[in-house]
């Protein structure tokens, strides 16, 4: 349990409110704004436990003595059913699922944390000019991402519909904000409740390989896909970032360059930094120019050789010549 040192500004603030309550705090809840109440809601449902000391010693670090308040504990329910009794239930129920939903301060930040592929799904039954609007304010690497993941013919529509795009009226942005909270991101936060195929991935990244091997041969009898969704969520192809350089060395003097070109056209930046520092000058060039001259892939092919990658990558890694770091960190590397 932290002590009072080791917790933040909204942190020291939602114990203070969780300590106070409902009558007391109901004064301050009606005080502050909209954005003000999520950020205070999303700190007190990841606060977990405080003990009583530290309350005592917060309330005297706002010049207030308290001696008969008990420990308490912040968490998504608590959080929820305060909200309930101090503001309207609707009010109450939207900051709770946006909070549930991708974190950011703003509609366009937390639509900067929604993978591309799910947006794109939700955007290409939109109007272009919505989504127009929509990759106009989010970040452009984010916004090329989710074009590249839209029908070819409804995104250069949308890319028409940008050039012609002039000053954004608040009230067409603000009517375009609201769709999006109401139709979008409430939907998306109440389906991303810890699926139980990311929970038993966790567990069997603890597992030493033998056990993990057992495990999934026997699931895998049972029910293939599970297994195979299980393993891809134990380790992603952007889980290679963890290599060392001699590692990266490894695999890319094992790993065929065409799917290797394919599989980079799906990751991140920092990703690919990571391949071209390890390659030659000239062996960095051709790949990039690979990659170049294949134009716009079917993200089903990247996925795919991601995957064949990165089971080349536990295949090393099973035979010695590599390390990939676990969730454990037993296997990082010191220097």
């Amino acid at each position: 349990m932290p002590d009072l040192s080791e917790l933040s500004g909204p942190d020291k603030a939602a114990a203070l409110m969780l300590a106070l309550g409902e009558e007391y705090g109901r004064p301050i809840w009606q005080t502050l704004d909209e954005e003000e109440v999520k950020e205070l809601s999303n700190a007190m449902s990841s606060l977990g436990r405080i003990d009583a000391k530290t309350v005592e010693e917060l309330f005297l670090d706002f010049a207030a003595q308290i001696s008969s308040v008990g420990s308490l504990t912040g968490t998504y329910e608590n959080t929820e059913r305060l909200l309930a009794r101090v503001m309207e239930e609707e009010r109450a129920s939207q900051i709770m699922d946006e909070i549930r939903g991708p974190a950011g301060r703003t509609m366009w930040d937390k639509l900067g944390n929604v993978n591309e592929s799910v947006l794109a799904a939700y955007l290409k039954n939109e109007y272009p000019q919505t989504v127009a609007v929509v990759l106009s304010k989010i970040k452009p690497e984010h916004a090329a991402r989710v074009l590249g993941a839209l029908p070819d013919e409804f995104a250069m529509e949308v890319v028409m519909r940008m050039l012609r795009m002039e000053a954004v009226q608040k009230e067409i942005l603000d009517k375009v904000e609201q769709t999006l909270r109401i139709e979008f991101m409430n939907n998306l936060a109440r389906t991303t409740r810890r699926d139980s195929h990311e929970v038993i991935a966790e567990i069997f990244n603890y597992l030493d390989r033998n056990a993990e091997t057992r495990f999934l041969s026997a699931l895998e009898d049972r029910n293939r896909e599970s297994a195979e969704r299980i393993r891809a969520l134990m380790f992603t192809f952007e889980d290679l970032l963890k290599l060392d350089p001699g590692g990266v060395q490894t695999l890319l003097r094992s790993v065929d360059k065409n799917r290797l070109a394919l599989a980079m056209k799906g990751s991140s930046e920092a990703l690919r930094d990571l391949f071209f520092t390890n390659m030659s000058e000239r062996a960095a060039k051709i790949l990039k120019e690979d990659m170049e001259a294949m134009g716009p892939v079917r993200l089903r092919d990247v996925d795919e050789a991601q995957m064949e990658i990165v089971n080349l990558a536990k295949d090393l890694a099973d035979a010695g010549e590599i390390v990939l770091s676990d969730s454990k960190g037993e296997d990082e590397l010191i220097y």
